[in-house]
This record gives structure tokens, sequence and C-alpha cells, in this order.
């Protein structure tokens, strides 16, 4: 740069103020504003104001039912357990569910049953160590045994009972008069020996509450013996509504197909024939059921009717007959083993 090219201080002046003119004349003309008390802002006016548009979307904000839809945590809550609940009782009136709530309750009540027997049994022992020993002195030998005789009749009791209890929980109750005889010998002992002395006559002062004492637990135990079988076998007969076991089939479903005569014999033969086999199908008769069945499989629909109540626990062979189908030897064979 020359020193010619400077520009004078006068021309810089002169450019600033045109600029400052151009700038001037370009400018928007600035409105005057107008007070309060012309335009009536006023303050309480914004605040109304304010108000009218918050109304506005509240109204259209209720208008919305969406969070009314929405599940609160206790709705939620008594909805679980309400499921729950529909679940528990459909679980309930299933089948198997209630065979398996009523093989728990047998169970419970033979296992309560039994301990309620042993104890009322062992309660007994001390009125028969009384009469067994026979005023015998104490650790005598004669005192002493006396002491195993109401344990050894125990036992044998309730080798009987739990016998029985177990067969009626497997749906085979056993019905000997020979064991119930057994059961009332020994509880008829069990009773005897415990209340002979303190029955009036015998007991030098008699005393009601001693003589029921001493016979409370052959009571209880006579009352478990007898209530017992009598539960067990409403338990046997118990219908938990499970499918029964299907009809048997009719008898031209599994007929075996006669065997044809061939053409060239002769009528004479053929009636020989016929006379002799008619002749022989008595004989060789056997017990094998029709119908393409064998023995077990009617022995177990007999066991599934029985179960079920169709059928009592000791049908006659005409009763089997007719349930099953089967034939009379079949009839009679099932009949003989209940």
């Amino acid at each position: 740069m020359t020193i010619s090219s400077i520009p004078e201080p006068e021309d810089v002046s002169a450019l600033i103020s045109g600029a400052e003119a151009l700038l001037a004349a370009n400018a928007p003309v600035e409105q005057p504003t107008p007070s309060a008390a012309v335009t009536g802002e006023t303050k309480r006016v914004r605040q109304l104001r304010a108000e009218v548009a918050e109304a506005k979307l509240l109204a259209e904000l209720q208008d919305d039912d969406t969070p009314l839809h929405l599940d609160t945590p206790k709705v939620r809550k008594r909805r679980r357990a309400a499921y729950e609940a529909a679940r528990l009782h459909e679980l309930a009136q299933d089948p198997m569910m209630r065979a398996w709530q009523a093989s728990r309750m047998r169970k419970l009540l033979v296992t309560v049953a039994m301990v309620s027997l042993t104890l009322a049994l062992a309660w007994s022992t001390a009125g028969v160590q009384v009469f067994a020993a026979e005023g015998a002195p104490a650790w005598s030998p004669s005192w002493v045994f006396a002491w195993l005789v109401e344990p050894f009749m125990s036992m044998a009791l309730l080798v009987v009972v739990g016998a029985r209890a177990y067969m009626a929980t497997h749906g085979q109750p056993i019905t000997s008069k020979t064991l119930t005889r057994i059961e009332c010998l020994f509880l008829g002992l069990t009773l005897g020996m415990n209340a002979w002395r303190h029955l009036p006559g015998v007991a030098a002062d008699f005393s009601l509450s001693a003589l029921v004492l001493h016979i409370l637990g052959p009571i209880v135990a006579v009352a478990i013996v007898t209530a017992l079988p009598i539960i067990l076998a409403a338990f046997t007969g118990l219908d938990h509504g499970a499918p029964k076991a299907a009809p048997a089939p009719s008898p031209a479903t599994h007929r075996t197909p006669s065997p044809k005569v061939s053409r060239t014999v002769s009528p004479s033969t053929s009636l020989k024939a016929s006379d002799q086999q008619s002749d022989r199908r008595p004989k060789t008769r056997t017990a094998t059921p029709p119908r393409g069945r064998s023995l077990g499989d009617h022995r177990t629909e007999l066991t599934l009717l029985i179960a079920n109540g169709a059928l009592p626990a000791k049908p006659s062979a005409e009763a089997i007959r007719k349930a099953l189908g089967c034939s009379r030897d079949a009839a009679k064979i099932l009949r003989d083993e209940r």
C-alpha cells in the first residue's frame, strides 16, 4: 500500500455519516405502546384469561376416560385374588383332585383312629394289671407279668383292626364274622377286667366315678373298632365324578364268524357235523368270558362298578352277568372271588 492510497479523515467521517443516514431512513417506525388504561389489559384480565384457558384444557382432558380404565394396585391385588380363587375352585371340581383329597382325609382319619385306639387300650392297661396281679406284691413275678396281659391283647386286637382298615382303604373291605367275634372277645375281656373290681357288690366302697374312669378306655376302643369300618366303607363307595367304565360291546361286535360249510358236503354229512358240534358245545364250555375280553378285564370292570356303587360289595352271579355281559360260569367265578 502506498501513502497516496490511505484515506483522509474527512473521507472516513463522510462515509460514516452517509451510512448512518441510510440506516436511519430504512429503520421501522416504532408505534407508540398504548397504556393499560387505554387497552384494558390489566393484571386481573390477564389472570382471568389464564383461568379460562386452564378451564378449557381441564374440560377437554376430563372428557377422556383413559385414566379410569387403568388398574390401581388395589384392583390388581383383588383381581389376582379372584383369579386364584376361581382356579382353585375349578381344580377342586376335578375328579382326580377330589380323589386325592378323599385319600388324604381317609389316611388322616385312619391315623387318628389308630392313635386314639392305642391310647384307649393303654389307658386300660393299669386296670387290667390290677385285675391280673390279684394283690401280688410289687415287683414280684406275678405283679410284673400282670403288666403284659393288656399289651399282648391290645397288639392282637390292633393287628385285626389294622388289617381291616388297610384292606378297606384299598377298596377290599373284610366282612369276616370270625374277625368280628375276635374283636368282640378282646374288647369284652378288656372291659370286664377293668370294670370287675369296681362293680357294685364287688367293690368294698362303690364309686360311680371310679367305674366310669376304668371302663372309659375299653368303651372308646369299642367305639373306634365299630365306627372305623363304617367310615372306611363310606369312603370306598364315594363317587368322585370319575368317568365310568365303558359299556360292554354288543355281541354282534365280537362275534366269531362260524365256519362256512363246503358246498360239496352232502346234507346228511352237514347234519351229522352240526349234531356233533351241538353235542360237544356244553362239554367244551369254559369260564373264558365271550365278546373278546378276558376274565381279568371283567374282574377289573367289576371292581370299578363296586367302587362306584353300581353293584354291592357281594353281588350275585346273576347281577354280575347282567352288569358285565359275561357268561354264567365267568360270573360264578367272579362271585366266588369276592
